[in-house]
């Protein structure tokens, strides 16, 4: 089965009536984890992104904590998890603000760990990419947010 285009899809979802659409938004919550999370970031914290930051920079702190700091290969391991559970939260809201914020304080967490991520090229890369990232999106933004935001990277890689 071939999968329609957005804009069929948009089409045919501006004929619908809105008791389709709350009945095929609630099919589609049915299926995947994502879609689920999806639909509650835009019905319950799209309005307040500030306490939806939070949320999040809570959750990877919670998730740094639990990282099992033996050997490099399991700190590698749940780097890169919490890295894409960032990434999917990132994608709901869709803002460069929110993007470059929860960026920064994964790679905070990041440089806190214990044993030192200096003493490891990957987790070293994964952090040096991250902040790369976090540069190019800020280039894109409001210079009043370039400015705030330069300061905050900047004091991070003190």
């Amino acid at each position: 089965m071939k999968a329609a285009t957005v804009r069929e899809l948009k089409i045919e979802l501006e004929n619908s009536s809105q008791q389709e659409l709350v009945a095929l938004c609630l099919r589609l919550s049915k299926f995947k984890k994502e879609n689920k999370e999806l639909l509650t970031y835009l019905l319950y914290e799209a309005s307040d992104e500030n306490s939806y930051i939070l949320e999040v920079q809570k959750e990877i702190s919670k998730e740094f904590s639990l990282i099992n700091t033996k050997t490099y290969y399991y700190i590698k391991k749940s780097v890169r998890k919490i890295l894409r559970i960032s990434k999917k939260y990132i994608r709901y809201s869709g803002k460069k603000e929110t993007e470059v914020e929860i960026l920064i304080h994964f790679c905070a967490e990041l440089q806190n760990i214990q044993p030192s991520i200096t003493n490891n090229r990957v987790l070293l890369g994964i952090y040096d990419r991250q902040i790369n990232s976090i540069r190019k999106i800020i280039a894109t933004l409001h210079e009043d947010l370039q400015y705030d935001y330069t300061n905050l990277l900047d004091s991070l890689e003190d």
